[in-house]
């Protein structure tokens, strides 16, 4: 019996462990500002040594700023991946949404981080740099599931722009959904509003009263000048 359960005992210790230096380090930036807080201050206020710090985190900014989104686990890449449905965007929506929802399982943390790298002009630039490169690994995502629809890489559109305007609407529509998700005080799964919100989006891009052509511009100015 001893040598099951110690192993779950020892994985709860460090998520614990985890929970209270990251806790403690967003927690002392939103009192001193992020600039003035040091690792020893976390340290301390946090009832562990520098030596355990490290281990758990490599700096500062690491700990601030949380551990890099994981991949999709490869059951869901495969799913998206594979999935046969037109709707791409609310697939990768969906995608964003449970890889978020399981590196980030301390509400309190989440919100107390999200003030912080917010009241930070560097954190800020730090952040949109990470945010960059997870769209880039996004992007070949969905260049994957064109792959396994048949797409061929030359006919139009441009797969490449195709995959990268995906991208940029999902990163759209997940800051509205952070943002309700935030608002609402977590009240609602973050699951939930990323299928809701794919669902919005299909409202709208085939409703036909949203759907006329667009006028000219040139026919605007002379309406305009008429």
């Amino acid at each position: 019996m001893m040598p099951d359960t110690e192993p779950g005992l020892r994985a709860r210790k460090r998520t614990a462990t985890r929970a209270a230096i990251q806790k403690a380090a967003v927690s002392l930036a939103l009192e001193h500002g992020y600039e003035s807080v040091t690792v020893e201050m976390i340290c301390e206020a946090s009832l562990v040594s520098q030596r355990t710090f490290f281990n758990y985190f490599g700096s500062k900014e690491g700990v601030i700023l949380g551990g890099a989104l994981p991949a999709p686990s490869a059951a869901d890449l495969q799913r998206f991946v594979e999935h046969p449905g037109p709707n791409i965007l609310a697939d990768l929506l969906n995608l964003v949404a449970s890889v978020i929802t399981a590196n980030e399982p301390n509400l309190e943390v989440f919100e107390l981080r999200r003030r912080v790298i917010h009241a930070s002009p560097e954190l800020i630039k730090r952040q949109k740099n990470r945010i960059g490169e997870l769209e880039g690994q996004f992007r070949q995502y969905v260049l994957d599931r064109f792959t396994a629809q048949g797409r061929d890489a030359g006919s139009p559109p441009n797969r490449e722009d195709e995959a990268a305007m995906v991208v940029a609407l999902a990163a759209g529509a997940m800051h509205f959904v952070m943002a309700k998700w935030v608002g609402g005080n977590f009240s609602t799964t973050l699951d939930e509003l990323a299928e809701q919100a794919g669902g919005l989006i299909a409202h709208i891009t085939t409703d036909s009263r949203l759907a006329a052509p667009p006028v000219p511009r040139a026919q605007i100015r002379k309406q305009a000048h008429d």
